[in-house]
């Protein structure tokens, strides 16, 4: 509680947009807010560029002035980045590199990719419904280091053919801390973990199950912890994917596991995201919340947009930035109650033939069933 006369700080959010359908998704995430504020639950809310759209306005992806910002606040919240527009730019400038320049400055090296199914779209996943139904797991990816980052890389003439090079490098202590972000987090859900790596092939493996395990015996006895090569994963993922609660692995693997893991709810339009770093001085972590689907800008614009994934994102902010898990529980359940009612956006939309609702339409119906909760 703030002393008397004290002026209650709001936390502060800024939102970065994007490119494609990014600025579409964002404006029902800004309904969620302001719904939220009526309910005495306000934000200090700044906006921003980032990708494609930044590069146009400033020649670069993001601005030393943007990337301040980000410092700055309690949590970034961002829509997407890219198109083909793009493509022809020099690596260097493209709109990807605005999220990877937040993601490491910010050192947010722990992605957390959440798989959940709702039960009203459980017969979108491409598995059976019975294997879906219910599913709730989380991937943990470290995010600042592995393959994507380690030195040496780039392309070089050996002879007289090319050849490509990127490193595999991990440390003790980034294993550590992504490790210690599962455990935490698990002793939150049903408090088992799976370490993957490919410690059968890879000394960067051998090192991760090394690590893992010793934090596990020294801080975490009382998580289950058990260790899977990355490829036995990801079979297991599409065979019986319940039997998942936390899952923490590397750079390179978890992009591709949280892929896959991501196409067994149905639909990429559904999944939120979250990248988490170090507690600030006021003990909330630095964070970066956004979707997992991309621009998309063959549909941009044109209102087909799905906005639940971003809405989601938000939800994780009120969860893990801002402490609020009652009001993060209340928006997803508006979620859950909206896909329930039959509403679907075209992405959504299976053989049944029914219309799919507008993206702004969807958002209108979660914030009133946000009201209804």
């Amino acid at each position: 509680m703030a002393a008397k006369g004290t002026p209650v700080t709001k936390p502060t959010l800024l939102i970065l947009p994007g490119d494609g359908i990014g600025p579409e998704v964002m404006i029902e995430v800004r309904k969620v807010i302001d719904w939220f504020a009526t309910q005495g639950l306000a934000f200090e809310v700044s906006e921003d560029l980032v990708g494609g759209i930044a590069y146009d306005t400033h020649g670069t992806p993001l601005t030393d002035a943007t990337m301040a910002k980000a410092q700055a606040v309690d949590a970034v919240l961002l829509g997407a980045v890219g198109g083909p527009k793009y493509d022809t730019l020099d690596f260097a400038v493209k709109p990807e590199r605005g999220l990877l320049r937040l993601r490491k400055e910010m050192d947010l090296y722990a992605n957390l990719r959440p798989a959940q199914c709702f039960d009203a779209l459980a017969d979108f996943s491409s598995l059976k419904t019975d294997v879906v139904a219910g599913l709730d797991i989380m991937i943990i990816r470290e995010l600042t280091s592995g393959v994507y980052f380690g030195e040496p890389r780039g392309i070089h003439t050996e002879g007289n053919e090319r050849v490509g090079v990127n490193t595999q490098r991990y440390t003790e202590s980034e294993i550590a801390r992504v490790a210690r972000s599962a455990f935490e987090l698990a002793r939150r859900r049903s408090n088992k973990v799976c370490s993957m790596e490919k410690a059968n092939v890879m000394e960067s493996g051998v090192l991760w199950r090394d690590v893992v395990t010793e934090i596990h015996a020294a801080e975490y006895p009382d998580v289950a912890l058990s260790h899977m090569y990355a490829d036995a994963g990801a079979m297991q993922l599409t065979r019986w994917p319940k039997q998942f609660d936390v899952i923490v692995t590397d750079n390179l693997f978890g992009d591709l596991l949280s892929d896959l893991a991501a196409m067994l709810t149905g639909s990429l339009g559904m999944l939120p995201s979250a990248s988490l770093g170090a507690p600030m001085a006021n003990g909330r972590p630095k964070a970066l919340y956004e979707p997992v689907h991309g621009s998309a800008p063959d549909i941009a614009g044109q209102g087909k947009a799905n906005p639940i994934a971003c809405i989601l994102s938000f939800a994780m902010a009120l969860r893990y930035s801002f402490d609020q898990g009652a009001a993060a529980d209340r928006l997803e359940a508006a979620v859950q109650t909206v896909l329930a009612a039959g509403l679907r956006t075209a992405d959504l939309i299976g053989e049944e033939g029914r219309a799919p609702v507008s993206t702004s339409d969807m958002g209108d119906a979660i914030v009133a069933a946000l009201a209804e909760e």
